[in-house]
């Protein structure tokens, strides 16, 4: 069978050229992504501490948002892009009826939550009346809202299973720009705009995932797509669904740690201050940026990998795991530098008083001690992805963040107060990524053993 160009280049071109080309969209996708967790905070800090620490609270809700989105959405991208290439398309198109229909269901299931459940998750972490009374108005709009987030990021994969970067990442752009834009004026009520403060920063997000949703759906539907779901005559087929998480759901479960383990921390830092969770929740914003460009280089990583990995090029493949950990140790490592040594700068970003401002500043200079590990980690992990072998990214993920991460942080506190805390980033990331460096080179020994053991 011929092979098709596109997919030659992946065995041929030049490896450092071909990864940022094919890295870039998802780079600057991510890094939109990531602008969208800060600049709520951004503002809303200039309201009040409180009001900061009610989206610090809210933040892992709308991490599991993500997660369920781009769980099924990564299923979603692999299965489509795969059953075009077999020719079957009206496989993929069952696959895009069902994820959108999924959408809609996440959507719902997620509304009733935030009608009813809002202030039992929000009391969990604060006694405090106003920023109880923030977070639950927040977690409330967002979730009544965010059947938007979910459409979107599906819709935006169905795109991508097609072949089409390019749409998906200025919808997400165009999100941004809105969010950014309406939300001076609905936090701080300029022109005729009311003076809303949280519930403001919720609206202007729940309105940009809106109109970054129709954007998507506009294209989908009235582009030249050959995949445009619609529900007519729609049965569900569990099966589908089962492909679809078979691939989304080891990357949904470390989202999904992500956030009970943020959520877990607020509650323990809490126990101290609940400036401590306002200074928890910049920190975690301003890692998006950190580690979220990583993320974009892992999306034009693995092609390669799983290309040359089944071609059996050995030495395309080593060349591709050593030039992706040197860039996502760059990555980092200028993270871990800006942290290290401009914290005050950093923090001044969000308005601090007193006390979150020398909490604040602790916390990035501890953490910076070991952010720098964190991009070839990324990588590491993600490799295993694009050999096929999910389970070891999922244990590795599992093993940092909730054997070691919380119950170090846990320990550290009740020892030696809040300030310590914050060590057990530095710490649990060295164990993890030392755990990763030996695991992955035991693995990738065996598997260039193999493919070599299988050339003429």
């Amino acid at each position: 069978m011929k092979k098709h160009p596109q997919s030659q280049r992946l065995g041929s071109e030049a490896i450092m050229p071909l990864l940022f080309r094919l890295s870039l969209p998802g780079m600057v996708s991510m890094s939109v992504q990531a602008l969208y967790n800060v600049v709520d905070s951004l503002f809303v800090a200039r309201v009040s501490e409180n009001g900061l620490t009610a989206l610090a609270i809210a933040f892992p809700v709308h991490i599991f948002i993500i997660a369920l989105s781009t769980g099924t959405g990564i299923g979603t991208s692999s299965l489509i892009s795969r059953m075009l290439g077999r020719k079957e398309p009206e496989r993929a198109f069952l696959v895009a009826q069902h994820v959108i229909a999924a959408g809609l269901i996440y959507g719902i299931l997620s509304a009733f939550v935030g009608m009813f459940l809002a202030a039992p998750l929000v009391s969990l972490f604060t006694e405090d009346s106003q920023v109880l009374a923030y977070g639950v108005e927040y977690i409330r709009v967002i979730l009544l809202g965010s059947v938007f987030l979910y459409i979107s990021i599906i819709a935006s994969d169905i795109m991508r299973g097609q072949g089409n970067t390019f749409v998906p990442m200025l919808a997400l752009m165009l999100g941004a720009v809105t969010n950014i834009v309406l939300d001076p004026f609905l936090i701080f009520g300029i022109g005729f705009f009311p003076r809303m403060e949280v519930l403001g920063a919720a609206i202007a997000t729940v309105v940009s995932k809106a109109i970054s949703c129709l954007f998507i759906l506009l294209i989908l539907y009235r582009g030249d797509n050959e995949i445009k779901p619609r529900l007519e005559r729609f049965a569900f087929d569990y099966r589908i669904m089962g492909e679809v998480y078979k691939i989304g759901l080891p990357n949904m479960v470390m989202q999904i740690m992500t956030s009970f383990m943020i959520s877990i921390l607020n509650g323990i830092v809490g126990a101290y201050s609940e400036v401590a969770i306002a200074v928890n929740g910049v920190y975690f914003r301003l890692q998006s940026f950190a580690i979220m460009p990583v993320f974009g280089l892992t999306q034009g990583y693995i092609p390669i990998i799983g290309y040359n990995y089944g071609a059996g090029n050995t030495d395309r493949m080593r060349r591709t795991v050593i030039y992706a950990l040197g860039i996502g140790l760059l990555i980092t490592s200028t993270s871990s530098i800006i942290f290290r040594f401009f914290p005050a700068q950093l923090m001044s970003l969000f308005n601090p008083g007193d006390e979150m401002m020398e909490i604040g500043i602790h916390t990035l200079q501890t953490v910076s001690i070991g952010l720098f590990v964190v991009g070839p980690a990324i990588i590491g992990a993600t490799t295993f992805q694009a050999i096929g072998k999910g389970l070891p990214a999922l244990a590795l993920s599992f093993m940092r963040q909730m054997i070691l991460l919380v119950p170090l942080a846990y320990v550290f506190g009740e020892r030696w107060g809040l300030y310590a805390i914050w060590y057990a980033f530095p710490v649990s990331e060295f164990i993890a990524f030392f755990i990763m460096i030996f695991w992955l080179g035991d693995r990738l020994k065996k598997v260039f053993r193999e493919m070599d053991s299988q050339c003429p």
